[in-house]
């Protein structure tokens, strides 16, 4: 096992009626600015219960926070917040919304330039606004750890920055808050969150048996309730088991002292920048690919993946890998989500347009460090 350092100091508050805690976590002395998305929190009470809960509040409101949050929208949200004198952001709604509100955070106390630089050169971020956030999304993790990703249009550009400055005060996990979420939005929850667990557990043996029965405890977990909630959406266990492991999936635990890939969600990043396909979609498409492609690399982990989380024991180690890979892509399938390039209408031009965009970064993916602009074709080509 590597070396590590770990402090996380996110305030949890998980289950049924914690939003009524909500105003006795944010000093009444700050003006908050409450940041949300497109309304969805007015048609399922969540709305109504966070304005109860900050009734003794002063509070200013800023919608329209888009699915893949972007920076123009997060920099009109920066101007409110100083001439407003805001002292307190309260990000409502998933992850997209709680990573704007990471940026709007940083920003608007940045005082080095431009704030794109916080993305762009990743220019350090020495201070924040406090924040926190009622999650109505489980998926990205967003309310556990210290990252963001934000998109910008004009640059056809999908970048991420992390920084200690942007951990959120407090986080309230209802899973009532997830009941009405549209089959759409709760299907890329349980992928991504799977994913995020994949990236840091499918990369070559580390020593670390803990954080390996970890991960697979949470992909396990995902397997079993995901069908579950997607029959019965009202289904309070099943939408907690979720909300809790998209949660665990990247709260920083699961990828103390091992190796860590990203590849899949880095070409993920530029497919959805490019084509607008949602994170999580482009997620399925691009995974199986890698773990074709780097089939030699992660073996070990493969075969250790193949047995403990789908039993696969029997055969050759290639088809038991190319057993454990189909599975991956049936699970995808089997909550409903697409894996090939054209389901979307995307054909196979974009294995270049997508390999020439990994070819201009300045370092090469994975837990390797050798996938570049050539490997990302090889992986793209099988995914048309």
């Amino acid at each position: 096992m590597m070396n590590f350092e770990y402090c996380n100091p996110v305030r949890i508050l998980f289950g049924k009626g914690e939003i009524t805690k909500l105003g006795e976590l944010i000093d009444k002395s700050l003006r908050v600015m409450m940041i949300y998305g497109g309304g969805s929190i007015k048609k399922n009470s969540v709305y109504d219960q966070v304005i109860k809960a900050l009734s003794n509040h002063t509070v200013t409101e800023f919608s329209g926070i888009e699915p893949n949050p972007q920076y123009d929208t997060c920099m009109k949200a920066v101007d409110i917040v100083k001439n407003d004198g805001i002292g307190f952001l309260l990000a409502v709604g998933g992850g997209s919304v709680l990573d704007a509100t990471k940026f709007i955070a940083a920003a608007a106390l940045y005082k080095d330039g431009d704030p794109w630089d916080i993305l762009l050169k990743q220019t350090p971020v020495k201070e924040a606004l406090p924040l926190g956030d009622v999650m109505t999304l489980p998926a990205t993790g967003s309310e556990m750890n210290p990252g963001s990703v934000i998109s910008r249009v004009e640059t056809n550009q999908k970048l991420f920055f992390g920084s200690p400055a942007v951990y959120p005060k407090f986080s309230i996990l209802d899973p009532e808050t997830t009941f009405t979420l549209p089959p759409r939005q709760t299907i890329n929850g349980i992928v991504d969150a799977y994913i995020h667990v994949v990236e840091q557990y499918l990369t070559f043996p580390a020593n670390a048996p803990l954080q390996d029965r970890l991960c697979e405890s949470i992909m396990l977990t995902l397997i079993e309730e995901g069908p579950r909630v997607l029959k019965d959406p009202n289904n309070y266990d099943a939408r907690a088991n979720i909300m809790w492991a998209a949660t665990c999936a990247l709260n920083g635990f699961i990828s103390l002292g091992v190796p860590q890939d990203w590849a899949t969600h880095l070409i993920g990043h530029e497919i959805t920048a490019e084509y607008g396909l949602d994170h999580a979609q482009t997620l399925a498409i691009v995974l199986p690919g890698t773990m074709q492609v780097q089939r030699d690399k992660k073996k070990e982990k493969l075969l250790q993946y193949a047995e403990r989380v789908f039993g696969i024991t029997s055969g050759s180690e290639d088809k038991r890998i190319d057993a454990a890979i189909a599975r991956t892509e049936e699970f995808f399938r089997s909550v409903g989500q697409k894996t090939k390039l054209s389901e979307y209408d995307i054909g196979p031009e974009a294995c270049d347009v997508i390999a020439k965009r990994i070819g201009m970064f300045p370092f090469k993916l994975g837990e390797q460090q050798d996938i570049g602009e050539e490997k990302t074709r090889e992986v793209l080509k099988l995914r048309v």
